[in-house]
Formats: C-alpha cells, sequence, structure tokens
C-alpha cells in the first residue's frame, strides 16, 4: 500500500545555509542501505528540505525497506506514506476509508485528522478538510472515535501538489550522515566493547576504518573471519568499511621474549596504538578510537590509559564507552547486533600473551625504559607488518 517514506530527521534542521551538506550525506546513506533492498528506490530532496524515498517498483520488500532505514544515522524517524494524485475531496475521503481499512486491523481507536496545507489556494480550509476526512471515517467504521485532544491514532494529511497520507511513526538511528565529520581509524578486535565503540563513532556522522591485529598460528582463521564479520555490522550502520588486518605476531613475540611480563599487555597496546596512529595517517583519519571504559580491566585504569595514550604523538584518541558499565555496553551490542558474534570462542591476539599479574599502575618512564630492549629489532619487525598489511574493504556495494 505503502508507495513511499518520509524521512524525518533533527540536528540537521539547525545548521542553517550549511543544512544542504548535510540533507545530501544523509541521502547518499539512504541510498547506500536501501542498494540491498528488493526494489527500485528514489530518494528525493523538495524546496523544503523534505527527503522522500519513492517506491519506483510495482513490488518491494517494504519490511526490508524499514529494517535498512532504521540503520541510517541521522534518520530520527520515517513515516511509512501514501501518495494521492486526485487532491479532490471527494476524493481524498475514498482515499482516508481505504487507508484506515488497510493500515489498522482493530479499528476500536480514537483517532484525530491533522490537515496541513502547505498550498494555500486549496479550496477549503485545514480545519475543513479535517471534518470531511473525519467525517467519512465515521461512516465507513462506527466503531473509532475522535479525540482531538489525545487520539490513539493521529492521521496526518498534508496537501501540496499531491497530497501525503500517513499516521505511524517509526524510530530511526538518530545521530548525523556519514561523511560529515571526518574519519578516524578503529582499533577493532573480536571482543564486545570495539565494535560498540564504532558504533558510537559513526552515530555522529564519522566515516570508519578499521585495523585489526591478527597473530597467526596463535590465532587462528576463524578469528580474523569474526572481526570481519563484525566489521560488517558495523558498516550496515557506518557505510563501507577499510578494515586494515596487521599481522602482529612478531612483534608481539618480541615484546614477550624481550620485556617484563608483568609489562606485556600495556607495551604490545602502545605498539597497536603506533601502527594504528601510522596507519590513520597514511589514510587521512583525524584520531584514533577504541573500546575502552576505565577501569574495566587492567589495561584501562587510568594510570594505563594515560600510558597506552602517550604513545600516540600526532592525533587524539577517542573513547566514546570511556564512562560505561560492562553490562550497557553489552546491552547496546544486543541492539546492533554485533553481541552473537563478539561472544564466539576464536581468540584475537590480545588474550594469548596475558601477564599472569598485569600491571595496573603503570609508570610511564618505566615503561619506555622497557621498550629500549626492543631497540636493536623493533624497526624491522614494525617495517614488515607494514608491508604485509592486509586490506578488506567491508560492505562496499
Amino acid at each position: 500500500m505503502f508507495n513511499s517514506f518520509l524521512i524525518k530527521y533533527g540536528e540537521i534542521g539547525v545548521k542553517g545555509k550549511n543544512r544542504y551538506i548535510f540533507e545530501d550525506a544523509l541521502m547518499k546513506q539512504i541510498k547506500y542501505a536501501l542498494k540491498k533492498v528488493d526494489g527500485n528506490f528514489a530518494v528525493t530532496k523538495d524546496q523544503g528540505g523534505r527527503i522522500f524515498v519513492e517506491v519506483k517498483s510495482e513490488s518491494y520488500d517494504h519490511d526490508a525497506a524499514e529494517e535498512a532505514l532504521k540503520h541510517v544515522f541521522g534518520v530520527i524517524a520515517f513515516c511509512p506514506v501514501v501518495h494521492v494524485e486526485d487532491t479532490s475531496i471527494d476524493n481524498l475521503r475514498k482515499e482516508i476509508v481505504s487507508y484506515v481499512g488497510e493500515v489498522f486491523d482493530d479499528k476500536n481507536f480514537s483517532f484525530k485528522i491533522n490537515t496541513r496545507r502547505a498550498h494555500k489556494s486549496y479550496p477549503m480550509t485545514s480545519m475543513e478538510v479535517d471534518a470531511a476526512l473525519g467525517e467519512a471515517v465515521l461512516m465507513a467504521y462506527p466503531e473509532t472515535h475522535v479525540d482531538v485532544h489525545r487520539p490513539e491514532v493521529d492521521i496526518r494529511v498534508e496537501i501540496r501538489d499531491i497530497v501525503h497520507i500517513y499516521s505511524k511513526e517509526i524510530p530511526g538511528a538518530g545521530g548525523m550522515p556519514i561523511g560529515t565529520n571526518g574519519k578516524t581509524m578503529l582499533l577493532l578486535s573480536g571482543g564486545i566493547d570495539s565494535p560498540v565503540a564504532g558504533y558510537m563513532t559513526a552515530k555522529r556522522g564519522v566515516i570508519i576504518d578499521a585495523v585489526y591485529f591478527h597473530a597467526p598460528p596463535y590465532t587462528s582463521d576463524r578469528a580474523k573471519q569474526k572481526v570481519v564479520d563484525l566489521a560488517k555490522r558495523i558498516s550496515d550502520y557506518a557505510g563501507p568499511v577499510y578494515l586494515h588486518i596487521v599481522n602482529f605476531t612478531d612483534i608481539q613475540l618480541a615484546i614477550y621474549e624481550k620485556c617484563p611480563h608483568d609489562e606485556l599487555t600495556i607495551i604490545m597496546r602502545r605498539y597497536m596504538m603506533r601502527i594504528a596512529e601510522h596507519l590513520a595517517s597514511e589514510n587521512d583519519c583525524l584520531g584514533l578510537v577504541t573500546g575502552e571504559s576505565i577501569g574495566q580491566v587492567a589495561s584501562q585504569t587510568l594510570q594505563s590509559l594515560f600510558v597506552t595514550d602517550s604513545a600516540v604523538k600526532t592525533m587524539p584518541v577517542y573513547r566514546p564507552l570511556i564512562g560505561m558499565d560492562k553490562q550497557e555496553i553489552v546491552d547496546l551490542s544486543e541492539k546492533i547486533g554485533t553481541y552473537e558474534t563478539s561472544i564466539l570462542p576464536y581468540e584475537d591476539c590480545c588474550t594469548i600473551f596475558v601477564a599472569k599479574h598485569p600491571v595496573t599502575k603503570p609508570k610511564l618512564q618505566i615503561i619506555e625504559k622497557s621498550e629500549r630492549n626492543l631497540d636493536d629489532v623493533i624497526d624491522d619487525l614494525l617495517e614488515k607488518a607494514y608491508a604485509t598489511e592486509e586490506l578488506v574493504i567491508v560492505g562496499k556495494e
């Protein structure tokens, strides 16, 4: 029945003269999301900045279209709409009766007709249209009743060149359109936290590149595929994700052989940050993103985070989960569909060489002194890691 969707956005509406930039980015992301849906769609914008998704095919997968639109950042809500080209009041009475008949199985509800005339030349006022259409509904479905103050159903009628009829408003993902706030490099592991951090960053309009540290033979191809699958889930919201897979085995072994074992985690983390910073700089990223939360594990105390950040010299580190409890992160991972993949029992490189008693309050000077044990090998190992990097583009249509 529905031949269009009206897209509603929030923050974009207060962007002043730059609003069109955000609207165009939103339209681009909507088109990307709908590529996966069976049907032919056109994304249009009227002179007032209202965005519509028009269905151009005779049939389409309505449920899949709704699901795709729920994943578009920048959309706060969307409404399935019926377009009516014959705007005469007699035809509108027929269409409103047909609309109620098809959309609502149970007709025992209160309703209100809410008409808006964008074209003031229409021969009836908004209140006159409300009365005429409300009367038609009451006559066709006597079990309904009008309540203009607290209706259970609010039926919107917009009179323009054509008439739009809608009543259902479906919540969207919110946030800002992808591509309106630069690009960052996400340190993506196979755990629960980092995919959620990527989602949270993308929600603010940021393009996500990602880096995963692979450690064969200590980590399997299934562990790598798990991370690719997580990147795919992120791409459902964020658009294509460029996933950089770095072989970290030799660096990890060198740290294990040459550095104090209680410092293994923090030193490995610092080298991951250095590599991520290098890749971020090469790919025009404006910062690193991690999934850390204060105090969650030994490497996430304030002291550990300070020492970790000290390894990054040229860009900020963003931690969107920094104040969240673990259960909050788990709940969000379930909402966005990453949780079931994250808990698959395939270890990533962070969990292989775990110190029995990791330092929880590291001192930067001591960690830097321990890292000097790597001076004779680390440059060659880093160059090898960069040279053997594997790039996987996830979610590109």
